[in-house]
């Protein structure tokens, strides 16, 4: 189990700064050390705004990512990245990110970024936050390249990323990270329509390496791409095959679906502990200290205190920095009145 009960936890990704996504827009304008300062101090920003909002755990907010995995294909050998997605006007959807095709064998020989990352991370947090790290699974990923004769299919494209991202989990519990976040938001999102149990197999291959040197969980999420979804929101297909992920933790998306399925927290409690998201990030509604402490009440009637972690639904990547401030911090304040009630 967690070191603490009700504890506060985030996903991973936070708002870039707004001077972030300019230099996004214009890196034609900076040098190279220009760079590295910009994406040093974002990432000194989302410390701030995490460890003033008093989490338990905090990430470096993917501030150097675009996207919480689109930066991956960068470290990718073996791919030629398309430079522009098929539609860019319009409503958004998953439509508008590109895919890459694949020219050779795939392979990562600098790794994908994860473990300076966390040294960054490491360096510039302050004492008495726990640290957590998170990398994209292998399904996730495959999910943007292009199959070829090579690779039939994305369960292929799978298997060659696969070695490469338990590599990366290797590397970072080697490198200290005691908290590792793997993402498979694909999986959660098409687990409606494959079958779960290769899923499971995927993921517990995957992680095999890093497992009992940290502590794993992984994000159970139907997707955020602006604020959309992309699957079926129900975990009915998922379980109960899902219980058999080699996990610490299992994250739910709860708070934009109205807690439906809550029951499922009391089945992964028996087994493993749940993160359980009380704050909608697809709603720009701020939700009170009350809300969330009614929300931590609601979850205890199925699992005890020490099984439980509260987080935002998903990363807060797609949410305006100001509004992420204020549902952090009255996300902390109200699972902190429901700890001074029950003594935990």
């Amino acid at each position: 189990m967690k070191e603490r009960p009700l504890r506060t936890t985030v996903i991973g990704s936070y708002p870039f700064p707004g001077w972030l996504e300019f230099v996004s827009a214009h890196l034609d304008r900076f040098g190279p050390e220009d760079l590295k300062e910009a994406q040093e101090d974002a990432v000194i920003a989302a410390i701030h705004d995490q460890t003033a909002a008093g989490l338990d755990v905090i990430t470096d907010g993917e501030q150097t990512r675009l996207d919480f995995n689109l930066s991956f294909y960068g470290y990718l050998e073996g791919i030629d990245r398309e430079p522009a997605p098929p539609r860019r006007f319009g409503p958004p959807a998953h439509d508008q990110r590109g895919r890459h095709a694949i020219t050779g064998e795939l392979s990562a020989p600098r790794g994908l970024g994860a473990v300076e990352e966390f040294e960054r991370l490491r360096r510039l947090a302050p004492e008495g936050f726990e640290l957590k790290a998170s990398v994209p699974g292998p399904y996730t990923l495959s999910g943007r390249l292009i199959p070829n004769e090579r690779y039939r299919d994305r369960y292929a494209v799978t298997e060659a990323l696969l070695p490469i991202v338990r590599k990366e989990l290797e590397d970072l519990a080697a490198a200290g990270c005691r908290e590792i976040t793997v993402d498979e938001p694909s999986m959660s999102c098409y687990a409606w329509r494959e079958d779960p149990r290769r899923f499971v197999d995927i993921f517990n291959r995957t992680v095999e390496g890093a497992a009992g040197r940290c502590r794993l969980s992984t994000h159970l999420c139907f997707g955020n791409f602006k604020g959309r979804a992309v699957g079926p929101r129900r975990y009915a297909p998922m379980f109960p095959a899902f219980l058999e992920l080699n996990v610490d933790e299992i994250h739910l998306e709860m708070a934009s679906r109205e807690f439906a399925e809550i029951e499922i927290v009391e089945r992964i409690a028996a087994v493993k502990d749940v993160a359980v998201g009380i704050i909608d990030v697809k709603s720009y509604y701020i939700e009170t200290p009350e809300d969330v402490a009614a929300r931590v009440r609601l979850c205890m009637k199925y699992a005890a205190g020490e099984r439980l972690s509260f987080a935002p639904d998903c990363g807060l990547s797609q949410t305006a920095r100001w509004a992420a401030r204020l549902k952090l911090a009255n996300m902390v304040e109200g699972v902190r009145r429901v700890r001074r009630e029950t003594g935990q």
